[in-house]
Order: structure tokens, then C-alpha cells, then sequence
């Protein structure tokens, strides 16, 4: 032990530190300049983890993700039927798409990224929800498919609309959130769900209602069964005028 004494101001950062031995000497500045224990830093090691997930992560979420899109597919398929089927072709283009503006912007699909692509997914076929719930109630009041197709986006623009404006309008937020407090991750993920959220828009809108008229003269698809409904006097009236 030593016991050291203040024998002058310290001035200029610097100062003199008198000692019995050359020894006890060398020992006080080893411990000064390195801490308690008199050993040298000795470096065994160096990794740098970045946001970026390694190759496995991103397989397994992007696995997750398809997962999720088949799951849903399956959904509209069994609930709605011919539309079921129509919105599951407009969710693949969906995704193509979505994954075609991520190669040419280009984004890099982190842990958040990847969320909001997956999130995005199911508010992909929100859209397609409201517009067959409309098309549905357009049929069971006697309307024939055309029109009821017509009158089923019509009816249900509003809503699509509302809900989709106030996503993005929220990844905007995120965004600008994250570029402005540093705070990256949220970034990612507002990006993704706001790309989602207008791809999404344009297939139920233009994708889903081309597919849906271009089915309205085939004799298949005047078959109640084939919208979940037990009779529909409109599509009767059109099976008539096909025959």
C-alpha cells in the first residue's frame, strides 16, 4: 500500500509523485495508467453486430411470411369462394410487386422491416373483405353480377379509403419519427407497411375488380354456391340470358 501526499497544485493536467523505491514507483504508474490490476489490455476478439439480420433470420421470417400469405389465402379461398380465389391471385401480384420495389429502391429487410411486410399482408386483403361483404349484400338484394360488382366497390371505396389514408398517414409519422430522434429500426418498418399499404390499394382496386369482371359472363360464375349464397335472383336472371 501506499499512502500518496499532495506536495504542489496540479496544474496543466499533470503532477509529481514522490515514492521510497524506483520499483514501488513503476507499480503506482502501472496501476494509474492501466486500473487495479498492473496488466496490459490485450485485445482476443472483435465482432460488429449491425440491424441487419444474418441470412438464417431473414429465411426463417421470410418462411413466416409465406406461412402467413397461404393462411390467408386459404381464408378468403373457403369463406368467399370464387372471390376468395380472385383475391388470393391479386395477393400474389401483391406480393411480386412488393417485392420488386424493395429490389429497386433498394430496401433492406431487417427484423422491423420484415413485420411490416407481414403486417402489410393482412391489411392486403382488408380491402377485398369489404368489397365482397358489399358485393354479397348487392347480390342477396336481386342485383345482377355486373352490377353488383360495380355497386360493391362503389359502396366500399369510402371505408378502404378512410382506413388506408389513416395507415399511412401513421407510417409517415413512424418515418419521420425515426429519422429525426435516430431511432432506425422504426424507420424500416414504416417504410415497408406504407410501401404495403399502397400496393395493397392498387391491387384490391384495379387488380381485384378487373379479375371480377372479366368473370361476369362466364355461365360458372352465375352459380350462387360459387359467392357462399343459397339464391341470388340477379344471378338467375343472368344465367337465363347466357342460355
Amino acid at each position: 500500500n501506499s499512502c500518496a501526499t499532495i506536495q504542489s497544485a496540479l496544474i496543466g493536467g499533470s503532477g509529481q509523485i514522490t515514492t521510497g523505491t524506483r520499483a514501488e514507483a513503476e507499480r503506482l504508474y502501472t496501476q494509474l495508467k492501466y486500473g487495479a490490476l498492473p496488466v496490459s489490455l490485450q485485445v482476443e476478439s472483435s465482432r460488429t453486430v449491425s440491424a441487419t439480420l444474418g441470412q438464417d433470420s431473414v429465411n426463417a421470417n421470410l418462411l413466416a411470411g409465406v406461412v402467413g400469405l397461404v393462411i390467408v389465402a386459404l381464408f378468403m379461398i373457403l369463406y368467399y369462394r370464387l372471390p376468395g380465389v380472385l383475391a388470393t391471385i391479386a395477393l400474389l401480384i401483391y406480393t411480386a410487386i412488393s417485392f420488386a420495389l424493395y429490389r429497386l429502391l433498394p430496401i433492406t429487410l431487417t427484423l422491423a422491416g420484415i413485420a411490416g411486410f407481414i403486417l402489410s399482408i393482412g391489411l392486403a386483403v382488408d380491402a377485398n373483405v369489404l368489397i365482397f361483404a358489399r358485393l354479397k349484400e348487392e347480390l342477396r338484394r336481386g342485383k345482377s353480377l355486373r352490377s353488383a360488382v360495380e355497386a360493391g366497390f362503389s359502396e366500399a371505396w369510402p371505408a378502404i379509403r378512410d382506413s388506408n389514408a389513416s395507415t399511412l398517414i401513421t407510417s409517415a409519422i413512424l418515418f419521420v419519427f425515426g429519422n429525426s430522434f435516430g431511432v432506425s429500426i422504426i424507420k424500416g418498418f414504416a417504410l415497408t407497411l406504407g410501401l404495403g399499404i399502397v400496393v395493397s390499394m392498387f391491387t384490391a382496386i384495379v387488380v381485384t375488380r378487373t379479375l371480377l369482371r372479366l368473370i361476369v359472363p362466364l355461365r360458372a360464375a352465375q352459380n350462387p354456391w360459387m359467392f357462399e349464397l343459397e339464391a341470388a335472383p340477379g344471378l338467375e336472371r343472368d344465367r337465363e340470358a347466357l342460355a
